[in-house]
Parts: C-alpha cells; structure tokens; sequence
C-alpha cells in the first residue's frame, strides 16, 4: 500500500575528488597510495510532499574491489563511471517507494550498466558484482539519507510496517516472513564502540622499522598508535602465504602491544586477523592458530576473529571449506558477501561469521545484518579507509545494529586529509583517546549526521 512517506528522485548529483594518502596500505598483495572520494546528492519528495537533499559518500575502493588483470587506474574510471551512470538513472526513475524498494530496483540495473561500461571503456574483464555495489554505495546512502531529513527522523527509525510496504521475506527468505528491518536494528545509537586500529603489512611496529619518519604529530609505529589513540582492539593484515612471517608478525605484534599497553595500564585488548583471501586453503588458518597457541598463547586468545582467509569466489573453490577453523575462532566472510546467496553458500562451506561495510549499499548491509543475526552468525562492520562522511555513515551502521561490538576505521592512519573538517565537528568519532569512539552523536536526522 502506498504511504505518505514513500520518495521519488527529482536530482542527482556527483562529485568526486582525490585524496592522497599520508601512508601506503598493503593488503592481498596490493599497494594503495590514494583514493577518490565519490560524493552524491540526491533531492527527493515525499508522496506528501515534503522535500529534502541527502548525501552519500564513500571511496571508490578499486583495489580492493576488483583485482585481477585491469590496471588499476583503469578500475577506478570504471567505478567512477558507473557510479555516474546509475546515478543518471535513479533520475530518469519514475518510482515513488521507500529508500529499500527504490535502491532494490536501481540495483536491477546494474548488469547491465556494467556491462556498457566495460564495453565502452574496452576493458579486458566483467566488471565485479563487489565493484558495482562500492560504485552505487554513495547513491544509496543518499536515498536514506534524504528520507530521513524530509521527515525529520532517523534513517534506522523508517524501517518498521508504517514506512515500508514489504516484510523481510520480500527481499530475503520465507524465514523472516512478517519481520521488517526495526526488528535487527536499534532505536538509539550504542553510545560508545572500541576502534579497530589496523595494523597494515607495511606499517612500522617499532622505532627500527621506520624509514623515514613522518613529522606531521601523528604516530609513527603501532607502539606510538596505542598510546596516541588508547587502542585495545588492532586488525592484523597478514600474508596468508607465509606461515613464518605471519606467525612471527603476530608474535612481534604480541611483544610491542604488551610494552605500550603495560606503559598505560592497559590489560585487554583484542586482534582480528585479515588474510585478505591469500591462504590455500583451511589447512594454513588451523597451522596458524596451532603454531600461534603454542608460541604465544596469549595472543592467540586475544584474536577476535578471522577475515577472509581463502579466494572470494567461494563457488569457484568449494573445497575451501571453513568447518574446522570455526570451531576455533569465528571465520568471516568479507570480499565473499555480495548477496543473499552468497550469504547461505558461506554457511554450507563452514563460515561462522559475516563482515558487513557500508560501501556495499546500506540496503544491502541492513539486509545482510539482518539475516546474519537470524542464522546467529558473528558480526562485524569493516572499513574501506573511510574517511569524514563516509566513516561517520560506518559508523552509524555498527551502532546500530545490535551484534556488532566494534567498529574499524583506519582513515585516521592512512588518509587523515580526508577528515579534515569534520574533526572539530564531530570531535567524538575523530579525537580518539581510549580506544573508542563516542557514536551516540550519530542520532540526527537521517544517516546520523551534518553534512
């Protein structure tokens, strides 16, 4: 039934720019030294006619979400490209719904546009599902975003039967027949969330692995970062095919964390481990966690979880299957999750847990929280560097979904040139002194938020 606060699109606008990073990032084998930013702004009307502009925001993270054979500068016109052609046709869209049907309908779109892009930019490869998602994520957000200030409410507010037309079977399985989407999220914001700091392959762990040091008053290696920021939870980035290496990073990161940490008066603290798909197969992870638990059983039970361990195409190799693995510590899927289906196909190979991030699409991040939660997956909310807008929309994404205990953000690390602007503003989410951030600011309207 068609309701007063259903939107239509009347504009849409892109902006783009791009950012240096202050220090390279490696993961999976890849080097990233700066990024472009893909802002859209979207003016909508209320069916009752009430009119607002929302905002999305995300970094177009080619490198991360379309390796393979097309250089990457190549993949990033592409991204940016493509954001540009669904944005263009969210304006020729007709439709009058809320933010979930009309983003579930543009997103029908996207084959095809991708497609035409590849065609027309005379690339080698089909652009990925993965890229698509980070693409259009920015003109998702700024649906929610502008809903939400038409009415004057918060966008996780608009989510119960008054707002939206279908229940949760509609978009997911039978399962969630007569459930909507105000069921897996919360009415506030969690006040607090521990920082996941992460700990990159070539980011300096003490004084004797600095180069050349930065003056620009922030931390130099981890040691210096504990204390800068009072972090108690660190995202190791490992190899995934050196077993050695790995094994001793965690092992030294291990060492200098129980250094900073006695130097501050801190006991807890907490790792995740990211192997960013490099690892053969199940065999490496449970060589890993047995090799750690007996060198240093004290970082072993500090690790959280683990994150991609094997290819993202999980269809591709069926014989990575995660049963044993995540009966030690939870196994999560990451690059892997681009729908529902791959969702249940990671639960029949053994994964226990679910990474969820923003640039996929805050639709499907609500979706996927939600069905994670049903099956009792483990949960966590990851980062694509996101910086100013786009960490504020992660953020507001893990402080309201209940599961979810931590958040990532390693914009402040890499590419704080982004946050400039917002730090003074939101000074909660971007002056970290004990390890968390404060994101019971993140209760405006819409996405949580000033522009």
């Amino acid at each position: 039934m068609p309701k007063p606060t259903d939107v239509r699109i009347l504009a849409v606008e892109t902006q783009t720019e791009k950012i240096a990073y202050r220090s390279p990032i490696k993961f999976g084998g890849r080097v990233v030294t700066d990024v472009v930013v893909l802002n859209a702004l979207v003016d909508i009307e209320t069916r009752d006619g009430r009119r607002a502009r929302g905002r999305g925001s995300m970094p177009m993270g080619n490198v991360w979400a379309w390796p393979g054979a097309v250089p990457a500068p190549d993949t990033e016109r592409a991204l940016v490209a493509f954001a540009e052609r669904v944005n263009r046709q969210a304006i020729e869209c007709n439709e009058t719904a809320h933010p979930l049907d009309l983003t579930h309908l543009l997103a029908q779109q996207h084959a095809a546009t991708a497609t035409e892009v590849v065609r027309e930019l005379n690339l080698s490869e089909p652009m990925p599902r993965l890229a698509q998602l980070v693409a259009a994520s920015p003109l998702e957000a700024a649906i929610h975003d502008a809903q939400g200030r038409a009415l004057g409410a918060n966008s996780y507010d608009l989510l119960g039967p008054e707002f939206v037309d279908h229940d949760l079977a509609y978009y997911l399985t039978p399962d969630f027949a007569g459930e909507y989407l105000d069921r897996y999220t919360l009415r506030e914001p969690k006040a607090r969330m521990p920082l996941y700091h992460l700990v990159g392959a070539l980011d300096a762990l003490t004084d004797g692995d600095v180069t050349t040091r930065l003056d620009d008053g922030l931390p130099n290696t981890l040691g210096e970062w504990i204390t800068y920021n009072g972090l108690t939870h660190l995202k190791i980035k490992l190899n995934g095919d050196d077993l050695r290496w790995d094994v001793e990073r965690v092992k030294t990161i291990e060492r200098v964390s129980v250094e900073a940490q006695a130097a501050r008066g801190c006991t807890s603290w907490n790792y995740s481990c990211d192997f960013n798909e490099k690892c053969a197969n199940v065999q490496y992870i449970l060589d890993f966690l047995n090799q750690l638990r007996e060198q240093s059983p004290a970082a072993f039970d500090r690790v959280q979880y683990i994150e991609q361990p094997t290819h993202r195409n999980l269809r591709a190799h069926p014989e990575n299957k995660m049963h044993a693995a995540a009966k030690i510590k939870p196994v999560v899927i990451d690059e892997s999750l681009v729908d529902l289906d791959s969702l249940l196909y990671c639960r029949e190979l053994g994964y226990s847990g679910v990474a969820l991030k923003a640039c996929k699409g805050q639709t499907e991040a609500l979706l996927m929280g939600a069905a994670a939660q049903k099956f009792g997956m483990f949960l966590c909310v990851q980062d694509l560097t996101c910086i100013g807008a786009s960490f504020l929309h992660s953020a507001s994404l893990s402080a309201r979904i209940p599961t979810v205990a931590a958040i990532e953000g390693n914009g402040r690390q890499y590419c704080p040139k982004g946050n400039e602007g917002w730090q003074d503003r939101y000074p909660s989410m971007f002056q970290i002194t004990d390890g968390t951030v404060g994101t019971a600011c993140l209760d405006g309207p819409g996405l949580g938020f000033a522009w």
